[in-house]
């Protein structure tokens, strides 16, 4: 059987932004310009996480995600994470010492922070973290405290890394959706409905019988990936590529 989406519906799934404002908003003004083909349908944008840390605009990404980037288009925001790492850092200062160096430095830059850039004195950790809970704005905070680890519309299941080989959807942990790698990338399992992530980046989209991979690497590649679904129809919009390529089985 041919997965479907929802009759009547659009959907529009983002991978990994990663602190890309300016790839965000190219992709935007794409989304917006395909939907107005489709007045009549109920059209919903479904974020995959990750969208702070690597990039040096993670604190524009989040300003623009809690706007009404696109009037007209219900919105879904999963958990990244990188998410859950900054949260991380605002609950102990310590677990700064790990996020400086997986991108959370650009994060901390994006709002102004600059305590950590030449220092892993602890006592500038906390100072950082201080300064970051005084500058996050409450819509911020609000915006990752709401986050969903999950999304199911029709004949796909949205999340950000992927899921538990052989564990049904309902029953999987926060742990394997926000990290799982190679036992769910390496698996030829089948469940209840495709799976649609993000987390691992490749140069393009992988198609797989059981998966669809969407992160595009944009904060390295310049290219941030939508996938289009509608009924039975699968397409690419892509930041900086006028004919996306994507990988297939």
């Amino acid at each position: 059987m041919v997965p479907r989406a929802p009759d009547g519906m659009r959907l529009y799934a983002v991978g990994d932004i990663h602190g890309r404002d300016d790839l965000l908003a190219e992709l935007l003004a794409a989304v917006a310009a395909d939907g107005a083909s489709a007045p009549d349908l109920r059209k919903v944008l479904i974020f995959l996480g990750d969208y702070v840390d690597r990039g040096l605009q993670s604190k524009a990404v989040i300003e623009r995600l809690t706007g009404d980037p696109l009037p007209g288009f219900e919105r879904v925001f999963l958990k990244g994470n990188h998410e859950l790492a900054l949260k991380q850092f605002l609950d102990d200062a310590a677990f700064g010492r790990t996020w400086k160096y997986y991108g959370g430095l650009e994060t901390l830059h994006s709002y102004g922070i600059t305590e950590l850039t030449l220092s892993d004195d602890p006592a500038e950790f906390e100072r950082a973290r201080v300064h970051f809970e005084e500058v996050l704005p409450d819509k911020h905070r609000e915006f990752l405290d709401n986050l969903l680890l999950s999304a199911e519309f029709g004949d796909y299941f949205f999340v950000h890394a992927g899921v538990r080989p052989g564990i049904a959807l309902h029953r999987q942990i926060e742990e394997d959706l926000l990290w799982i790698r190679e036992d769910f990338l390496d698996s030829s399992s089948t469940y209840d409905k495709v799976v649609v992530h993000g987390h691992t980046p490749r140069e393009a989209v992988e198609f797989r019988s059981n998966r669809i991979g969407l992160d595009t690497g944009a904060y390295m590649t310049g290219v941030l990936t939508a996938l289009v679904l509608e009924g039975e129809e699968r397409r690419l919009i892509q930041t900086g590529r006028e004919h996306p390529a994507a990988a297939a089985d």
